[in-house]
């Protein structure tokens, strides 16, 4: 009996520190499901890094007291008497293995409350994590559209417009779908401005981008190009459809009333691809620009297409 008893302290040891172990590799397994999906590089590569070293130590401290564990069971005290008499050696080896068995219980316990209040911290750094993720994505959203967004009339800026227009131009050199762009200018805006102040003329740019919005397609690019002079990409458009669309414009704002009580007229330049010029957004936006100004110059609240000024303005050597 006192050599089963001999054996029954040091499994009892591995039992516990084995215990030990797979509960420290359990919550692990939790930390990496909970929170590596959450890892972007960029962003957390330090806190991650520093993450899996307390991970580390943790894993290699539960090993040193598993072993602890293991040599203080298993060793007999430092200067023991004499082996007792079998009776007593049985009836001394069951009490200790009681008294040891309730202290590994007592310190498993303890060591099962601590993994699981380390659990429940996880998740709650899992959970702020992720509205730290959300709230990044919506304010990184909110300041790309901002930074694409004219600030007086909503609509989208020079910056956006010259992106799409690349994209459409590159569209049409894989594809030969057609694209038009349409340049408008209010005629009279200065008068406006001066007259009435800064804020009657901002009224006038808003309300012809309401006008603009409310009669194109969704897949068109309306953007404010400068200052009196708005830009219209025409998706999937030919040079016909473009001029319907202008001359439709021209005649909703001969109608328009504006509060200021003002009438105003616009005038629009059209340029398209593949009949116009090269397949480039300089050429392109070079020829919607004389197309404009030869509508200005014929004057004013009148829709003018490069083909029809092109002859003019090879002549003096702006295009070739």
């Amino acid at each position: 009996m006192p050599a089963a008893t001999s054996r029954y302290v040091p499994q009892a040891a591995l039992a516990l520190a084995g215990a030990i172990i797979l509960v420290t590799v359990a919550l692990a397994m939790m930390v990496e499901l909970k929170v590596r999906p959450l890892y972007d590089p960029a962003r957390l590569g330090i806190a991650m890094s520093v993450m899996e070293a307390l991970l580390a130590l943790t894993l290699l401290l539960a090993l040193g007291i598993g072993v602890l564990l293991t040599r203080a069971l298993a060793a007999p005290p430092a200067g023991a008497a004499p082996a007792p008499s079998p009776a007593a050696a049985e009836s001394a080896a069951t009490t200790s293995s009681s008294e040891d068995v309730s202290a590994m219980m007592g310190t498993f316990s303890r060591i099962l409350g601590r993994i699981e209040e380390q659990g429940n911290e996880i998740n709650d750094f899992a959970r702020r994590l992720t509205t730290a993720y959300n709230d990044l994505e919506q304010s990184s959203t909110q300041l790309k559209e901002y930074s694409f967004k004219d600030e007086v009339t909503g609509l989208y800026n020079r910056r956006f417009f010259s992106i799409r227009l690349d994209e459409e131009v590159s569209r049409y050199r894989r594809f030969n779908h057609a694209v038009s762009v349409v340049l408008v200018d209010l005629d009279g805006f200065k008068a406006v401005n001066d007259e009435l102040g800064h804020a009657a003329g901002d009224d006038s740019l808003r309300d012809m981008a309401e006008i603009l919005t409310r009669f194109s397609r969704g897949i068109n690019v309306i953007c404010r190009y400068g200052g009196d002079e708005f830009a219209v990409l025409l998706v999937e458009t030919s040079k016909a459809g473009a001029r319907l669309y202008a001359d439709r414009i021209r005649q909703v704002l001969s109608r328009h009333r504006f509060g200021h009580g003002r009438r105003l007229t616009a005038s629009f330049g059209i340029a398209s691809l593949p009949e116009d010029v090269p397949p480039t957004a300089e050429e392109i936006m070079r020829a919607a620009d004389e197309a404009l100004y030869a509508a200005k110059r014929a004057g004013k609240n009148r829709v003018s297409v490069f083909e029809d000024v092109a002859p003019a303005a090879r002549q003096t050597g702006r295009f070739s």
